[in-house]
């Protein structure tokens, strides 16, 4: 028996140790503390109790553990079905600065449009209140406007119609997070590049947050191809382009399993795909383009700046990209050799505590200050004015680079203000 627990207590010290190493973001100071007691704890305990395990697989013992288990299954349904309730009602709940529809007719949920205001959620709301430029349209159907894909995705046609957009030089289709977030700043680029001459359209699937909603992402990927195939039906629209960011990127890219194949099908000039969730599916999708630009920073991008149809930007030590169930028991390749840019020399692969670790940086990787702009992390909104204008194939002249970002920085600053954020 002593030997047992001086031997938990020996493993519970090393990985305490391994668990203090640096991490890819920051995190706040009680979970810096916490974690490595936790992690120690957990292994101290598993390594005590390993002997016992036998003695727990005596039917009584096996039944009485059953019957704990099941208590939890249902009481953890219970706190799951409240959890989803709240969240979802606290998604539909507008902000009291948008309350008010829209008196342009370029956007949806105006007194024009064919969608209420109400339908289109928080996020909705946010973004058609919000436009960079006043001759500019924004589309935004909400996961209440419809209840069927196929039924938002006619709805959007309606507003795409409705609003004139199939006259713009831009179309931009972006794909939203789970709770209908559409990320504002690279449409702002969009909007502020070619002087309002463009539409963008957000068709959303869902309400909850992008943790909560990986099981509903094959929907969300249903809506964007239906979405693709409508336009795609019409002909001769606008240059058509395509952002995806965090989950969004990734249910874009599982609308076009095909890669540079579908772009093609569907008449796509070009897709940028931001902060993609590392995995399987993506490392699928990526082999299937015939080329890419893969960036972690605007430095990256290749002078003279190339025409490629398929760009990734992506930090090197952004979690959500790094973050996958191999890391348990396999050493990535960023870990392995020179490291990238923010990921710390001194972070280094141990079985199970590193993916703990990248997985609790993923909580805190999108932790960020509105206006002031960072790249690290998820945090790209110092990286976009630049990246979205050389994606695109925009002019850089007008506004500068640092006009561009000045503003960005503005209008952030006074959407966080709107919403009590500031």
């Amino acid at each position: 028996m002593r030997i047992r627990a001086l031997t938990a207590l020996a493993a519970g010290a090393l990985v305490a140790i391994a668990a203090r190493r640096p991490t890819l973001v920051p995190w706040p100071r009680p979970v810096r503390i916490a974690f490595p007691a936790v992690l120690a704890g957990a292994s101290a305990a598993v390594v005590a109790g390993a002997p016992d395990a036998p003695r727990l697989l005596r039917p009584r013992r096996m039944a009485v553990l059953a019957g704990a288990g099941a208590g939890l299954w249902w009481g953890g349904r219970i706190v799951r079905s409240r959890l989803f309730e709240r969240l979802t009602a606290s998604s539909r709940e507008l902000d009291v600065a948008f309350r008010e529809p829209p008196t342009s007719p370029h956007v949806s949920g105006s007194s024009m449009s064919h969608v209420p205001l109400a339908s289109l959620g928080r996020e909705g709301a946010r973004f058609v209140h919000t436009r960079a430029h006043e001759d500019a349209i924004r589309i935004f159907i909400g996961a209440d406007s419809a209840a069927r894909p196929e039924d938002r995705v006619e709805l959007a046609m309606a507003e795409l119609a409705r609003t004139g957009a199939f006259d713009r030089g831009t179309l931009v289709v972006q794909a939203p997070a789970g709770t209908g977030y559409a990320n504002p700043t690279p449409i702002d680029v969009v909007e502020l590049r070619t002087g309002g001459d463009c539409a963008s359209i957000v068709v959303g699937s869902g309400l909850l947050p992008s943790f909560l909603s990986l099981g509903t992402a094959e929907l969300a990927a249903r809506t964007q191809r239906y979405l693709l195939e409508r336009l795609s039906a019409l002909g001769g629209h606008p240059r058509l382009l395509l952002y995806g960011e965090s989950l969004g990127a990734l249910v874009q890219q599982m609308a076009l399993p095909a890669g540079t194949t579908d772009l093609d099908r569907f008449g796509i000039h070009t897709a940028l795909w931001v902060g993609t969730p590392g995995g399987v599916r993506a490392d699928r999708f990526r082999s299937r383009c015939s080329s890419y630009v893969s960036i972690d920073s605007p430095r990256d991008i290749p002078h003279p700046r190339p025409q490629e149809r398929v760009w990734f930007l992506e930090h090197h030590g952004d979690p959500v990209v790094r973050f996958r169930r191999e890391l348990i028991g396999t050493r990535p390749d960023w870990l392995s050799g020179p490291r990238g840019r923010n990921v710390p020399e001194g972070m280094r692969w141990s079985p199970g505590i590193t993916w703990a670790q990248v997985l609790v940086d993923t909580v805190y990787a999108t932790d960020v200050t509105p206006g002031e702009f960072e790249s690290i992390g998820h945090d790209y909104r110092a990286d976009l004015g630049t990246v979205v204008t050389a994606a695109y194939g925009f002019s850089d002249e007008s506004p500068s680079p640092e006009e561009l970002e000045e503003t960005l920085r503005s209008r952030e600053r006074d959407r966080a203000r709107d919403v009590g954020e500031l």
